[in-house]
């Protein structure tokens, strides 16, 4: 089993980091990721988001593993669950691939929270545990992986700063667009006198 670790500080709040998280695919970023289903979600009674989602993915399985677990196609499904906590301000994510099982385990853990010293920042750490089985070089594809996870984790962080932007960018409009509607009815009163 290989243990992966990562910490990234994002200088946008919380609030704007959770809802950048919950939008994060489809993104040029990870073109991997090219399907999301939620199989469930719901508000528990204490305020928190719960979700279930299905993630479809094109692993980027490196040759040498897909040799070795005689794989050609590397399509595979992820269940995530999240749980949003407004309250604490703490957005936890845990996914796991459900195909090839038998064969590699990716259980990843993802944990935003503002950051202590600057509510403007927010923290994110990541976990990963990686284990290969039934192959001889297990050890060496398990670190192959996790320098894989590490390379998608950047691209992960790239594309969340990316919807961050887009979101900002659809306020923006948003704002002018009500700006420009509510000039309107005045403009043609004015005209009107």
């Amino acid at each position: 089993m290989k243990i992966w670790t990562s910490e990234h500080i994002f200088n946008h709040p919380w609030e704007t980091v959770t809802k950048a998280a919950m939008q994060k695919y489809p993104n040029p970023m990870n073109p991997s990721v090219f399907g999301v289903d939620v199989l469930d979600r719901s508000v528990d009674t204490e305020g928190r988001l719960h979700s279930t989602r299905l993630l479809s993915t094109e692993w980027g399985l490196p040759a040498l593993a897909k040799s070795m677990f005689g794989v050609t196609r590397t399509c595979t499904y992820v269940q995530e669950h999240s749980v949003v906590d407004p309250k604490q301000q703490t957005f936890e994510l845990q996914s796991t691939n459900i195909s090839f099982t038998n064969l590699v385990s990716v259980d990843e853990k993802l944990t935003y929270k503002p950051h202590p010293q600057n509510p403007e920042k927010t923290v994110l750490t990541q976990e990963a545990l990686i284990s290969v089985k039934g192959v001889s070089l297990s050890n060496h594809l398990e670190g192959l992986m996790a320098k894989t996870i590490s390379v998608n984790a950047s691209k992960g962080r790239e594309a969340m700063e990316w919807v961050i932007r887009r979101l900002n960018t659809e306020i923006e409009e948003l704002t002018a667009t009500a700006r420009g509607t509510m000039r309107s009815p005045m403009a043609a009163a004015v005209a009107d006198k």
